[in-house]
């Protein structure tokens, strides 16, 4: 190694050449004995680049790190008798590539030339002039050279230093390997078609793949009950992934197995795989239809419904991933037959299973409600989108208020029902989809007996996911968009995990979604299904992992809860102190929202930052504010109502000849006394809504995502 690699060691710093021609410093990271290289690295623009470089070219820019060799100099021809000076000598130097010089031709070498063996120099450095020639013989008797001395100079002629013999090696080994990698690529050029983009992690995802023994979810398997249950549907390639020729990244090689083959590259730009697994109770694969999602998924949980219990059924993944198609139905263009959805086919069993004797005696009702969340508002699909509230009765009961249950017989009523939900649903434009929805859609089936509450079968359209770095975004709407989507979907999985492990308080406060879904989360009979829906193209790669993350995280809650740690016990100080500070400025008292969102900041602070959850709390202060600023004008408009009629009779006093002056002077002082408190008060509450969106847009510049843990 030392002969080879001379006075190079880690961390040593050398120069080297770019293929754009630019020369610099590099610092050694390792030493390459296989191929005879060193890796080296370097900072350019902020970021680390690396490559991997033969010891020629390090030798040939970094002579002073090379080893010691034996250097032959060049035999001087002697200068003819009549300028026999000695400033004619020639003055020989080390040629920059450190190769041995061999003599030139019609030149006789002198025997006084010696072998130098010295450490390599800089290539200006010069030798010191060798020793004057010896005079030459009379031109009578011309010199010749004798045996021995032709011997030693071919000798010499043929004698290399170990340096040179080394870089021989090195450029065979060199030149060998690059045959075989040319071949290689030759032979899988052949097996796959190169003008494919990343064909060359196509090959490697084709080959790991081949090793696998696969064994697909069929109908015969059997059907497990949990209290929560977490599968997965991944879809096949779209339109527009096929277009671009995108490669498919995810394999389902058994009922309850996920692989994702993450492309990756190291410092020398090699590119690899980083396989990823995860399990779950189901998996479904693209070819999978939405027949067979549901009679793994939601199927099992309609008859929890009419054993007086609760059953919530929801689809999560990112934009363009396929949940509105598993719970609404298959799309043919821009139509949906919403016929083959989870929605109906739900509504399909739960009238036949009406007809069940056990069941028919009880004489049950069936009720239909769809509306979406939408920002933090909850809106009725069914009734022209009209705006609603959440709110707890006396008995802490949540009721949406106004919300309108319609009466359905048959399946076709269900069918008719979610086609007017589905033509007014918030929708809009991401990178993903151009007709996304970006509103929580809550399809419900409820059971009623004699006018009181059986059984409730809450099927759920999440918004997409991967939205939530939109938040700091300088769009108001889209950050407050994104924040309440990320907000709902944590506190739904924190409410899981509460049904989970029984726990006595579940925060369901913490986001509108949450709030109307409460009576789904308690009571010993309820049960919940997590459909999580995933792309296959590489370029969905990233959005994908954090979709099975946090599939993965909402079913291992439920798994060992003995073997989790309760995060809460570390409770966030830096969050709820900002909170706190928020709140003293804000002037508004706690509430049980804050108590709850807070606490999701103390479960939850390895995966989210202080700050993000100090821009959830000012979102969800800037909702409630705005709702009691609504409310009071709505109030005063009522009020001036009044004050116009008040007015008016006032206005006709004043038309008689002889009205009583004072009496209306008194009347009238009092009205604009009432008006004017009501509208300083009024006044006073808009300003503090004002300050409360500045206080929103300066918590969004201070975001700073954390990253979630790698499983």
């Amino acid at each position: 190694m030392a002969a080879t690699f001379g006075k190079i060691t880690v961390g040593i710093y050398v120069e080297i050449k770019r293929s754009d021609g630019r020369i610099h410093q590099a610092m050694v990271t390792s030493l390459n004995e296989e191929n005879d290289s060193v890796t080296v690295e370097w900072i350019e623009n902020g970021d680390t680049k690396g490559k991997e470089i033969d010891l020629e070219s390090i030798f040939s820019l970094n002579p002073d790190v090379a080893p010691e060799e034996e250097v032959i100099l060049s035999p001087v021809t002697p200068p003819p008798p009549t300028t026999p000076t000695p400033s004619a000598t020639k003055v020989n130097k080390i040629p920059k590539n450190r190769r041995t010089i061999a003599p030139t031709r019609n030149e006789v070498p002198s025997r006084d030339n010696r072998v130098a063996s010295t450490r390599a120099r800089p290539a200006q450095q010069q030798y010191q002039q060798p020793p004057e020639p010896a005079p030459p013989p009379p031109a009578s008797q011309p010199a010749q050279p004798t045996q021995n001395q032709t011997a030693q100079q071919l000798a010499n002629a043929r004698r290399k230093s170990n340096c040179v013999k080394e870089v021989e090696k090195l450029q065979e080994k060199r030149e060998t390997r690059r045959l075989q990698q040319q071949k290689l690529r030759e032979k899988r050029a052949q097996e796959v078609d190169t003008t494919v983009p990343n064909f060359e992690i196509l090959q490697m995802i084709t080959e790991f793949r081949s090793s696998l023994d696969y064994r697909p979810l069929t109908t015969a398997d059997l059907i497990e009950e949990h209290k929560i249950c977490v599968c997965v549907r991944k879809r096949p390639l779209n339109k527009k992934e096929l277009t671009v020729r995108d490669l498919d990244v995810l394999t389902i090689p058994s009922k309850d197995v996920v692989m994702v083959h993450e492309p990756k590259q190291k410092v020398d730009l090699t590119r690899y795989l980083e396989n990823q697994t995860f399990r779950f109770d189901f998996a479904f694969d693209e070819s999978s239809t939405n027949e067979m999602v549901y009679r793994f998924t939601a199927r099992p949980l309609v008859e929890t419904i009419f054993e007086r219990g609760m059953a919530t059924c929801f689809a999560y993944g990112q934009t363009g991933s396929g949940k509105t198609h598993t719970m609404g139905g298959d799309f043919s263009g821009k139509n949906q037959d919403c016929a083959k959805g989870v929605y109906a086919l739900a509504a399909r069993d739960v009238f036949l299973m009406l007809k069940k004797p056990n069941y028919k005696k009880l004489d049950l009702q069936v009720y239909a409600t769809f509306f979406e969340i939408y920002s933090g508002k909850v809106f009725d699909l069914l009734n022209h989108k009209a705006k609603l509230r959440v709110l707890e009765d006396g008995k802490q009961q949540v009721q949406v208020v106004g919300l309108q249950e319609r009466d359905v017989r048959c399946t076709e009523d269900v069918l008719k029902l979610i086609e007017v939900g589905n033509s007014c649903r918030t929708s809009g434009q991401t990178s993903a989809n151009a007709h996304s929805s970006r509103s929580h859609a809550v399809f419900q089936i409820i059971l009623r007996r004699k006018g009181k509450m059986h059984g409730k079968f809450s099927l759920i359209d999440l918004a997409g996911n991967e939205r939530g770095a939109d938040t700091s975004s300088a769009d108001r709407q889209t950050r407050l968009e994104g924040a309440e989507i990320n907000k709902s979907l944590l506190a739904l999985k924190e409410c899981i995990r509460a049904l989970g492990r029984n726990k006595p308080h579940t925060p369901f406060r913490a986001s509108k979604l949450t709030q109307v879904l409460r009576d789904s989360f308690i009571g010993e009979n309820s049960r919940t299904c997590m459909i999580a829906t995933i792309s296959p193209g590489m370029a969905s790669c990233e959005n994908t992992l954090n979709t099975l993350r946090y599939a993965n995280r909402v079913k291992e809650l439920t798994v060992d809860p003995s073997a989790v740690v309760e995060s809460s016990s570390r409770p966030n100080i830096h969050a709820i102190s900002q909170l706190d500070l928020m709140d003293e400025e804000w002037d508004i008292s706690n509430s049980p929202q804050r108590d709850d969102l807070k606490l999701l900041c103390e479960r939850n602070e390895e995966e989210v930052s202080p700050q993000l959850f100090t821009f959830h709390e000012a979102v969800s202060q800037l909702v409630e504010m705005e709702e009691q600023v609504l409310e009071d004008h709505r109030a005063v408009f009522q009020e001036s109502i009044r004050w116009l009629e008040e007015e008016k009779v006032l206005m006709d006093m004043t038309e008689e000849v002889d009205y009583d002056v004072d009496a209306y002077s008194s009347q009238l002082e009092l009205i604009l006394d009432q008006r004017i408190d009501i509208l300083v008060e009024l006044r006073d509450k808009v300003r503090s809504f004002r300050s409360a969106l500045q206080e929103e847009e300066q918590a969004s510049k201070q975001i700073n995502p954390k990253r979630p843990r790698a499983l």
